[in-house]
């Protein structure tokens, strides 16, 4: 019978040795016996063998997870995300003195016992049962390589984490009996290289590569020997050895590394010796991890990219499945961003919009004819801090942006493009009155009409009480017209317009539906600068509209071997015809030649766009184009509670903010620089002629004093759900001032009043 402490049961050696000889019925032994000495070892020899019968007979060993590196459309580096800041590399990428180093403090008996090793088991027990306690393990280095197996299966989830660490007899079966299985299948070379790339070296590393760059600035193979010697001795603690937070304590067990190296023959006693006297040498680079790392202000484009990849189909059927993807790593993402079109926009952003000013900016940059994504900034930077955010104003809000912005008369072009699409002549004339009430009833979609309210009728005014017409659609366009565009739309229906907006990507920010209200023709539903500038790109194009993309091609590596992913595709479809195209080009070619825009001209580059400004001025936009690049430029307080009136911007004090003041010379500032090089190619244009006399009514004649200076406003100034408008009856609109102030006349509608407005909850004003 065996001898028991006066405590009771057995003495700490003599459990160990039954625990041992349980192990050895199972057909192994555990490695490591890094479990207390008392009361954790009272498992049966029937229950240790079931358990180790019944594991499967393979590890599923996982890829391991690496840094994503994110590439521009030249192959710079825009920024590396990662979960596990990891780089493979094979044996002969690692320098032989760390192979070395990590052998002999880790294991040194790896090259001579199988996955095992009897002898540092007994040796354990031995100094464990002395000290009654856990003094030392004897896990091989297959072992730990199988734990950390487990581990990087585990990823980011805490409770995967600890039940992959725990101190149990379960999981030391579980290792012993995939280390066995390990050994058989891989061989010691390819163990150590394994291992190597799956340790985590502290500092946000693992791996030698990730470990060797963090602490020396220098790849794997080219370490020395106390470099070497430095990293091996981290992964016992990375917390306790790590250098850059504790030097000394480092240094002696870099040394004790050193020792340990000499002692088993891997070195000299000389070279032991000189190697200890070496300073620790360290050229730590800080970790550079997520699209906050990003070059050139594109960490928003960067995040764009994440979202992409999270939310197309083509890379995974479920947001789970791709996320796995994600999270794994190892991506080499090539994308659309154009170096030198980012560079431009990020440095006209900061020119003319400061990041501590009231008021943000955002400008995208999108190629016509293939919807790649050139360019992304904003006046705020990405990040956490004051005067930071983490949200792209620059898309829609399922991409990471808010829920938009009123786009203004930039949106009254899709009314133009509907109608002569349909058959309106560009010559058309409209009275255009300095103020009137909304035409009721007009045509909706699905056979529905809009009425406004005969009670309490709907009206609208232009800018200057000198904008009086006849306009044709060509002074108009020029001028921002509100009056003409709504004579417009209620002259063609509402439908049409939406139908043209749909076929050139324009939807809500928010993912909503586009109201079927006449108030649309002055920009009343919010929408990203993406959008806008990839729907004016249609016009570039001759009327061919391609969906927005940002990446070219994704490598994956898995192992030693890369593959290509599939990636989406922009699908381009004919929005309108050339005729019509070329019509826009001409008429929004006028806008920067002589109208709102003239600000926003590059010279003899030809150009064209239109200008913008929201109700209140919470908003104001310049969108334009020339036949190779079209981009969208908003200006505003993204809280959507600062109106821009007596406003400093960029350093510049403003009475009141037209579209064509602020962000037409930002527009023209950014695509000069992004055009640089390239080649200046002219559009189509069609002939358009100028009215001869000023008349009344339906006739083809222009009139009118416009302001030049003018920007274009608009809003919808009062307020149900459906901005004032059912699809049939129910209150009218309010009108707005051309380019600016809005001008509410009448009722402001059931469900709203001032202060919602003013909030930016009715529909009387965008929001950010």
């Amino acid at each position: 019978m065996a001898k028991k402490r006066s405590g009771g049961g057995l003495s700490p050696a003599q459990q160990a040795a039954k625990f041992l000889g349980v192990s050895v019925l199972a057909g192994a032994v555990l490695a490591g016996i890094a479990l207390p000495a008392v009361g954790a070892l009272g498992l049966a020899a029937k229950g240790s063998v079931e358990s180790f019968d019944e594991l499967p007979a393979n590890m599923k060993t996982p890829p391991l997870s690496q840094r994503t590196t994110i590439l521009d459309s030249e192959g710079g580096t825009i920024a590396t995300v990662y979960s596990r800041d990891r780089t493979v590399v094979s044996l002969k990428n690692i320098s032989p003195y760390l192979q070395k180093a990590i052998v002999a403090i880790e294991d040194s008996r790896f090259y001579q016992h199988g996955a095992i090793d009897l002898k540092g088991v007994l040796r354990a027990v031995n100094k464990n049962a002395r000290s009654g306690g856990v003094s030392e393990g004897a896990s091989t280095l297959t072992q730990q390589y199988v734990k950390n197996v487990f581990v990087e299966e585990a990823g980011d989830d805490p409770t995967k984490v600890a039940q992959a660490t725990q101190q149990t007899i379960g999981r030391k079966i579980r290792e012993l009996k995939y280390a066995i299985q390990v050994e058989e299948e891989l061989g010691k070379k390819k163990i150590l290289e394994n291992y190597l790339n799956i340790t985590f070296f502290g500092q946000q590393a693992y791996g030698v590569e990730a470990a060797s760059q963090r602490y020396f600035s220098k790849h794997a193979k080219d370490l020395t020997l106390p470099e070497s010697a430095l990293l091996a001795g981290i992964v016992q603690s990375p917390s306790r050895y790590d250098p850059v937070n504790d030097e000394a304590e480092a240094t002696k067990r870099r040394n004790v590394v050193l020792a340990r190296m000499a002692e088993v023959g891997d070195i000299s006693e000389a070279e032991a010796a000189e190697a200890q006297e070496a300073p620790l040498g360290l050229k730590v680079s800080t970790p550079k991890n997520g699209c906050i790392t990003a070059v050139d202000g594109a960490g928003f484009f960067c995040d764009y990219v994440r979202e992409v990849f999270l939310s197309d189909p083509v890379f995974g059927k479920t947001k789970e499945a791709r996320a796995k993807i994600w999270n794994q790593g190892g991506l080499t993402i090539r994308t659309t961003l154009d170096p030198s079109a980012q560079k431009s926009a990020q440095a006209s952003i900061k020119e003319h919009v400061y990041k501590d000013d009231e008021v943000a900016t955002a400008a995208t940059i999108v190629e016509p004819g293939t919807g790649k994504i050139l360019a992304m900034g904003q006046s705020r930077p990405y990040g956490f801090g004051k005067n930071e955010t983490q949200m792209n104003l620059s898309v829609d809000q399922a991409m990471g942006g808010g829920i938009g912005y009123q786009p203004g008369s930039t949106f009254k072009p899709i009314v133009a493009a509907a109608a002569i699409e349909g058959g309106t002549p560009a010559t058309k004339s409209y009275s255009s009155p300095y103020e009137m009430e909304y035409p009721s009833p007009i045509a909706a979609c699905e056979g529905k009409t809009w009425q406004n309210d005969p009670a309490n009728p709907a009206k609208l005014e232009n800018e200057n009480e000198t904008e009086v017409g006849p306009y044709s659609m060509k002074e108009a366009t020029a001028k921002s017209v509100n009056t003409y565009y709504v004579q417009l739309i209620s002259d063609i229906g509402i439908c049409p317009v939406t139908e043209m907006a749909q076929k050139m990507g324009v939807e809500r920010a928010d993912g909503g539906t586009m109201q079927q209200a006449p108030s649309i023709a002055l920009g009343t539903q919010e929408m990203s600068p993406l959008t806008m500038a990839n729907a004016y790109a249609t016009f570039a194009s001759r009327g061919m509209y391609c969906t927005p993309v940002a990446i070219e091609s994704i490598t994956q590596r898995v192992g030693q071997q890369n593959k290509s992913l599939e990636v989406p595709k922009s699908t381009c479809s004919r929005a309108m015809s050339e005729t019509t195209a070329d019509t826009m080009n001409t008429l929004l070619r006028g806008v920067v030649e002589d109208g709102t825009g003239t600000e926003a001209g590059l010279g003899s580059r030809p150009s064209a766009g239109k200008t913008g400004t929201t109700d209140f001025r919470y908003a104001a936009w310049f969108v334009g184009y020339t036949p190779n690049m079209a981009g969208a430029v908003w200006v505003g307080d993204p809280a959507h509670e600062r109106q821009m009136v007596d406003i400093t911007i960029g350093g510049v004090p403003h009475d009141k903010v037209f579209g064509g003041e602020v962000p037409g010379p930002i527009w023209r500032d950014m695509m000069t620089g992004a055009l640089e090089g390239k080649p200046s190619t002219d559009f189509s244009y069609v002939d358009i002629p100028d009215s001869a006399d000023k008349g009344r009514g339906d006739n083809d004649d222009d009139g009118g004093n416009g302001d030049d200076e003018a920007d274009d406003g608009n809003g919808n100034g009062n307020g149900g759900p459906d901005d004032g408008a059912t699809a049939d009856g129910g209150t009218g609109d309010g009108g707005t001032g051309d380019d600016g102030d809005v001008n509410l006349i009448g009722d402001l509608g059931n469900g709203g009043n001032w202060g919602d407005i003013f909030r930016g909850q009715g529909n009387g004003g965008g929001r950010g």
